[in-house]
C-alpha cells in the first residue's frame, strides 16, 4: 500500500513537471540564427569567422531555454531580414519579412520577436502609426508593419505570451516606435543594453548578457 502511494506521488510529480515545461518559438533575424537550427534556405549568421560564438549552446535562446527548463518549438530566424517590407537599398523583401513567417512558429507557449535591427540599419521608412486595415503597401513601413505583426501574432497564437526584444545601439526613432506599438498591444518590450558584439553581432559574452537580461525581465 505504501509503495503504491509513493509510486502514485512520483507519477503525479512527473506529470506536474511535464505540465510546467513550456515551448518557446522565436521569430527573428541573424541574432537568433545558428546553422542547422533554422528552416532550410534561411541565411544564418552563426557560426562566423569573426565572432567567438561557435556552438549552438552559446546562443542567447539556447541559454535561456536551458536556464528555464523549457523546450524549443520553432526557431524561425533569417539573417538580414526586416520587420517591414522594405530592406536594404530600399528593396522590397516581402518574401522574407517577419509578417511572411508568422504562420511557421508551431504551437508555442512563449514567442520571442527579436527584430528591428535590420530595419534600423537599412533605414527602412518609419511610416505612420496604424492599428487596423493594413495593406501590403502599408507594411512597407516599419510602424504599420510592426503593428500588423503583433496583431497577427495575437490572433494566430491567442494562448502564447509574446515578448519583443529590442537590440541595443539602434537609432532612437526606431526604439521609440517599438515602445509605442508594443505598448498599444500590451506586449512587454525588453530593451537590451551593454551587449558586447563582434562583427556587429553578440559575442559569447553578449549572448550571456541577453539571456541574463531576459531572465531578469521575465519573472
Amino acid at each position: 500500500m505504501k509503495k503504491a502511494l509513493i509510486l502514485s506521488l512520483l507519477v503525479f510529480a512527473s506529470l506536474a513537471v511535464s505540465a510546467q515545461t513550456k515551448k518557446v518559438s522565436i521569430l527573428g533575424d541573424s541574432y537568433s540564427t545558428f546553422k542547422g537550427s533554422n528552416p532550410a534556405g534561411y541565411a544564418p549568421f552563426y557560426p562566423d569567422a569573426n565572432n567567438d560564438v561557435k556552438e549552438v549552446e552559446q546562443t542567447w535562446w539556447s541559454l535561456f531555454i536551458q536556464a528555464k527548463g523549457y523546450e524549443l518549438d520553432q526557431n524561425n530566424s533569417w539573417g538580414g531580414t526586416t520587420i517591414c517590407g522594405t530592406g536594404y537599398f530600399h528593396r522590397a523583401v516581402f518574401n522574407s519579412y517577419f509578417i511572411s513567417r508568422v504562420d511557421m512558429l508551431g504551437d508555442p507557449d512563449i514567442i520571442f520577436v527579436f527584430g528591428g535591427t535590420n530595419d534600423a540599419w537599412a533605414r527602412s521608412p518609419l511610416g505612420e502609426y496604424q492599428y487596423a486595415d493594413w495593406t501590403k503597401d502599408d507594411c512597407k513601413d516599419f510602424r504599420p508593419a510592426l503593428a500588423c505583426l503583433l496583431d497577427t501574432l495575437h490572433r494566430r497564437y491567442p494562448k502564447a505570451q509574446v515578448y519583443s526584444i529590442l537590440n541595443s545601439e539602434l537609432q532612437e526613432e526606431y526604439n521609440e516606435s517599438m515602445r509605442v506599438v508594443c505598448r498599444h498591444y500590451n506586449v512587454q518590450l525588453i530593451e537590451l543594453h551593454d551587449i558586447e558584439k563582434q562583427n556587429g553581432h553578440p559575442s559569447i559574452k553578449g549572448m550571456q548578457s541577453i539571456c541574463d537580461q531576459l531572465l531578469e525581465a521575465i519573472k
